[in-house]
């Protein structure tokens, strides 16, 4: 066991201890996570809605379309970029402030430049798996496609982790995805699909309780979908990027929290590290059943029921 091994979220977990072991971890640093999500989410949604994407919807020639759409690319670049850059450094945090008191937000920013490089390599290589998977996922139609993009999904967290605990080899760090991810590949799988289902459930709750104040213009894209374009302009209101930004900052720290969880149950699993609950017959160990009081025999002189 390394310097990790005080880490909160480093255990052999099971899917209860998965949620149980987040959410206190959450809480404990939801201020810093959050006012950072926050700052990101804003820029973000700035920088989003200087898309003119109502233009483009108006457009009927597709030579138009693609010439308007050509002007994104470099703004969209910028936007992937500062994204990665982002999660990168809340992966630092959530994996070194527990066993570093000296991490805090900008110190994460700092120290988590030197995993950018060997992490934007192996996310474009990534980008080529990725393809490759929803290929053969077109197979398998709808049930595939969902298990390809799962998949990758799931595959795709143990990255920074791993980058960041066991050294910025590329090869080694993808060796190291790879035989994690699958090494417990139904519960992993199993794991990230609840995740996903719980991510999703609570994006569109928050979703819709920020859509109320503008539900007159979002039920007029309902409606009356000719006037769409005109209808989606409240997409660039000040209040409503604001309130986005809001939203989006409550769940943006999970994935880093979740991907850690998912790398360091592979690591203690690994190591053996035992689970803080044992149930093994050692001679030093609770066992299951001595938690519940034995039976006594039919001529036991003190069976209640003789």
């Amino acid at each position: 066991m390394d310097k990790f091994g005080s880490h909160p979220l480093y255990r052999k977990h099971d899917i209860d201890s998965v949620l149980s072991s987040i959410w206190p971890f959450y809480t404990k640093n939801f201020v810093v996570l959050f006012i950072a999500s926050f700052v990101f989410s804003l820029a973000y949604n700035f920088l989003l809605a200087s898309f003119d994407f109502m233009k483009v919807y108006t457009l009927t020639d597709p030579m138009e379309m693609l010439e308007e759409m050509r002007g994104w690319i470099c703004p969209m670049v910028a936007i992937i970029a500062a994204s990665l850059i982002f999660y990168t450094i809340i992966h630092y945090y959530v994996i070194y402030k527990p066993v570093d008191s000296s991490v805090n937000i900008f110190v994460a920013a700092y120290k988590s430049l030197k995993y950018l490089i060997p992490y934007l390599i192996i996310f474009i290589l990534f980008f080529f798996f990725a393809g490759a998977a929803m290929i053969v996922g077109l197979f398998a139609l709808i049930i595939g496609i969902f298990f390809s993009m799962l998949y990758v999904f799931m595959v795709g967290l143990f990255i920074l982790p791993i980058l960041m605990v066991e050294g910025t080899n590329i090869g080694n760090a993808i060796v190291r995805t790879f035989t994690l991810a699958h090494r417990r590949f139904w519960p992993n799988l199993g794991w990230t699909a609840v995740y996903v289902l719980i991510f999703m459930v609570i994006t569109m709750v928050l979703s819709t309780i920020i859509l109320l104040p503008f539900s007159g213009s979002f039920f007029k894209i309902l409606t009356n979908p000719a006037d769409a374009g005109e209808a989606m302009n409240f997409m660039t209101n000040p209040w409503y990027i604001i309130l986005s930004a809001l939203v989006r900052a409550l769940f943006m720290p999970l994935t880093p929290m979740f991907a850690a969880v998912l790398y360091f149950n592979g690591k203690a699993r690994e190591e053996d590290i035992p689970s803080p609950v044992s149930v093994s017959n050692g001679p030093d160990k609770v066992r299951v059943e001595d938690l519940y009081a034995k039976p006594y025999s039919d001529d036991h002189p003190e069976n209640p029921e003789k």
